[in-house]
Formats: C-alpha cells, sequence, structure tokens
C-alpha cells in the first residue's frame, strides 16, 4: 500500500526527518532525538506537521442540531470563536473517535477528527444529520495543519505578523479566529496534544509550505525545533491525554476512560450512543482507565499485563520512559475493584513482574 504523505514531506526530508507508517500516512517521527524534541516542547517551542488529521465542516441553520445528534456533546450555547472536546459514538454507547469541534460562525463549524477516523467521522455525520438543513464538507484533502507548542509558542505566532501578534495576545485557551493570509483565510486555534501552551494553524494545502518555512526563518531570540510523532506521543502521556487506538476505542465507553462529564444527557437532541449508555450512567464499569507509576528503570508498553496477587486485572495502553519525569508512567485498563490510587499492582514487562503504583493523572502540568 503506497502511503499518503502531507505537503510538507520533503521540507521534513529536507530536515533529515525519519518516517514512520501513522493509519496509512508517512509521516515524520523524529528529526534529532525524541528526548531532545520532547525537552523543546517543554523549555521553549517545537513545531509538528498535523496535516494528516481531518477537517469536517458543517454549516446551515441546523448545524447545531446536526453535531447535537451525531455528536454526545452539546453545542447549543457554544458560542463563536470556542472549541471544545467531544466524542462521537457507536450506537452501543462505545467510542467512534475524540475530536475537536470549532465554531467559525454563526451557523459555521469545524470537526477534526483523528486522522484515522477522518473518513469515518464524515461518513457518520452526513448519515446522522440526514434531512436537517446542513451542508457537510469533508476538506481533509484540501487543508493543512501545524502544530506550534511549548512555552515560546505565543512568541512564534505573534512573529508571524501583525494579526497573529493580535490573536496571540485575546486568544484564550480552547479559543479559535480566522484570519485572511494571501486571500485565504487560515484557522488559528490557541490547543494543543501537549500540556503546554500551543496554537494549531490550519492553512489549504498550496499555503502551508510558506507557513513552515516563515516559522523557521524566525529569530525570536530561542530554538524552533521541528518534532516528529514520537515526542508528541511522550508529551500528551505525560499530560495523561488518550490516543484513540490505546486508551479509546470502540470497545470502550466514555464512563469507562473517566469521560462522563463531557457526554451531554440534558440536551434535547438524541444523540447517537444515548440509549445504550443511560443504563450505565449509575453503574461502575468493569474496568476503569487508570495512570501507573514505577520507580524502576523500565518502561511498561501496550500490552503488559496488570497483575494483582500474580492474577491479571488490566492491560496496559501506553507507557514510556518519562523524559521530563525521570521515571516510567502508564495508562492502563484496570478492573474497578482494584482501581483505588496508591494501589500497588505489579506490570509483566517482557516476563517480569514490576511493581506500579495507582497514581493521579496528568504526570506533569505545566
Amino acid at each position: 500500500m503506497t502511503l499518503k504523505t502531507t505537503p510538507l514531506f520533503e521540507a521534513h526530508e529536507a530536515l533529515g526527518a525519519s518516517f514512520t507508517d501513522f493509519n496509512g500516512w508517512n509521516m515524520p517521527l523524529k528529526y534529532s532525538s525524541e528526548m531532545t524534541e520532547h525537552k523543546a516542547v517543554r523549555e521553549a517551542v517545537g513545531i509538528f506537521d498535523l496535516s494528516h488529521m481531518g477537517e469536517v465542516f458543517i454549516s446551515g441553520t441546523d448545524a447545531v442540531k446536526g453535531l447535537n445528534t451525531a455528536l454526545a456533546g452539546d453545542f447549543s450555547k457554544m458560542s463563536i470563536g470556542r472549541a471544545k472536546y467531544t466524542v462521537m459514538l457507536t450506537e452501543e454507547g462505545t467510542i467512534l473517535d475524540d475530536l475537536i469541534v470549532y465554531r467559525l460562525g454563526e451557523d459555521r463549524y469545524l470537526m477534526v477528527p483523528n486522522a484515522g477516523n477522518a473518513q469515518a467521522v464524515s461518513d457518520a455525520v452526513v448519515a446522522r444529520t440526514e434531512g436537517m438543513e446542513v451542508t457537510i464538507v469533508d476538506a481533509t484533502a484540501d487543508l493543512s495543519l501545524v502544530g506550534i507548542q511549548g512555552p515560546k509558542a505565543a512568541d512564534v505566532v505573534a512573529a508571524l505578523g501583525e494579526d497573529f501578534a493580535a490573536a496571540a495576545t485575546s486568544l484564550t485557551n480552547y479559543r479559535v479566529t480566522e484570519i485572511l493570509v494571501n486571500g485565504n483565510d487560515w484557522i488559528l486555534a490557541r490547543t494543543g496534544y501537549t500540556g503546554e501552551d500551543g496554537f494549531e494553524i490550519i492553512t489549504p494545502n498550496a499555503d502551508i509550505a510558506q507557513l513552515w518555512e516563515r516559522i523557521f526563518s524566525l529569530d525570536i531570540g530561542v530554538e524552533i525545533t521541528p518534532c516528529g510523532l514520537a515526542s508528541r506521543d511522550s508529551l500528551r502521556l505525560e499530560a495523561g491525554m488518550p490516543l484513540y487506538g490505546n486508551e479509546l476505542s470502540t470497545e470502550r465507553t466514555p464512563f469507562d476512560a473517566g469521560m462522563g462529564r463531557i457526554v451531554s444527557f440534558e440536551k434535547p437532541e438524541h444523540f447517537v450512543g444515548r440509549t445504550a449508555l443511560e443504563p450505565l450512567r449509575e453503574q461502575t464499569p468493569r474496568q476503569v482507565l487508570i495512570g501507573l507509576t514505577s520507580d524502576q528503570r523500565r518502561a511498561a508498553r501496550s500490552g503488559s499485563e496488570i497483575l494483582v496477587d500474580g492474577k491479571t486485572v488490566g492491560v496496559i495502553t501506553s507507557g514510556i520512559p518519562s523524559p521530563t519525569l525521570s521515571k516510567p508512567v502508564a495508562l492502563g485498563y484496570i478492573d474497578a475493584a482494584h482501581a483505588d490510587l496508591d494501589t500497588q499492582v505489579d506490570v509483566d514487562v517482557r516476563g517480569k513482574a514490576l511493581p506500579f503504583v495507582i497514581t493521579k493523572t496528568p504526570f506533569y502540568s505545566r
């Protein structure tokens, strides 16, 4: 199978990136080292090509009704310029995708689903809004996305021009605006997936190379580091953020993942998955998502079994040696009976039971 590439592929090659297959996309894994890139985002600023992500617009007089039917969140009180994290569910109440919705105008919204689920989300929104006064446009193939993440992210954005400087000051977390560049609307949002301050910029494909080159030509008194998916994963894990395909899947409900708060049962629309979730509202899930840390050096990895008294009671979904905390951290699902904070468990790491302790997440917060 031929892998898809983003419009910045040649720029990544020129920077010496090593690549990986991520949901059918040939994406930069790292440029220098994961540790260097991770540290750059925690201490200064890192730049990510996220053009594999999906972009699906929904507009029209029934846009809110459509979103409230297709997704689990409530968008009826969402003001223009706001962003909202939400999930799309299956009829069984499990997670089809987690995504961010941006309100760009009176009846105009943008959904940004995960790369591997973009088509499924687009198709589901079309099906779930049938008969409504909405227009659905899947612009995934036409748009690109760059993430600017780290304590100095606002400095980078401000240096891009007068309108960007104003937005870097006025936009607070989970806010969005549009800026006219080259006759095209660029979307600028104060969002990210690293646990740091950050921005994401969506442009037409034809404009993204200009943005990328402009960023790396800036002289703002701090090094601007290109970052790949390896550091993005370690950053999000330290911040306790779930990854679709690991912590989130069609095998897990929002309640399993500790995300029941983002499901709205109060909105008037009957959203897909509601019937299945209603009986679960007052029940404790069989397994719940937890964080774990260890004083051992070896990290748990996805698929490692969680043990209590030698019995398997759960599974690790993500694990790394934390670059920031200098110890292993992990997320995983465990039987609810063993999920209390400070519970001592073992994790089977390559046939050896290593001690871990259940702890609060996020492991790191700025």
